[in-house]
């Protein structure tokens, strides 16, 4: 099985309700995801320091090392974002050197549990070939297609050689197969 993009903007929303009624801190995560294209590797390490000043008040960027690539990322965090954060971290009475995304054993969550949690909800609600990269995916492919299709845009920030490697990652060549088998009906 191959993950995919979440393409439609209500099983965005739906899987994102879901996960905020059930699981605040899974929801957190997972709109941390679709709107910055980072890794879960990268999400569920972060700490409030990383995108908070001492008053509260929002970073201009979170700056960190991505994982598997020890490559410098900066990302301006946008509003609606900044938004569900401010209100998470409230809810939550998370401090300064406080992990965003806590486990109860101590630490931050691991990768595999917030796996199991987000597929969980995804397969409850009938949402097909989906992972932790689908987030990373989704943020890709509608960046592909609100930057009025900018492949390299996307294959920039996602450190992509080539834009066939991209539009297959976002899952746009499987966009225009679909059209095309759409498109002809002898």
């Amino acid at each position: 099985m191959t993950v995919e993009p979440i393409r439609d903007k209500i099983q965005i929303l739906a899987l994102y309700n879901h996960l905020n009624q059930f699981h605040p801190k899974y929801a957190m995560i997972f709109k941390f995801g679709i709107n910055t294209g980072l890794r879960i590797s990268d999400i569920i390490t972060l700490k409030v320091s990383d995108i908070y000043f001492e008053k509260r008040q929002f970073r201009d960027y979170l700056v960190l090392t991505e994982k598997k690539t020890g490559k410098l990322k900066k990302i301006k965090l946008n509003d609606t974002l900044r938004e569900a954060l401010a209100l998470y971290i409230s809810e939550q009475n998370l401090e300064l050197g406080d992990y965003l995304f806590p486990s109860q054993k101590g630490g931050y969550i691991g990768r595999i549990q917030t796996y199991r949690v987000l597929k969980h909800s995804a397969v409850t609600l009938g949402i097909e070939n989906f992972g932790t990269h689908s987030l990373r995916k989704t943020w890709g492919y509608w960046t592909y297609k609100l930057s009025q299709y900018n492949i390299g845009l996307v294959m920039d920030i996602f450190n992509h050689s080539s834009q066939s490697v991209t539009l297959r990652y976002i899952g746009i060549n499987q966009d225009q197969r679909d059209q095309l088998y759409d498109m002809v009906q002898l």
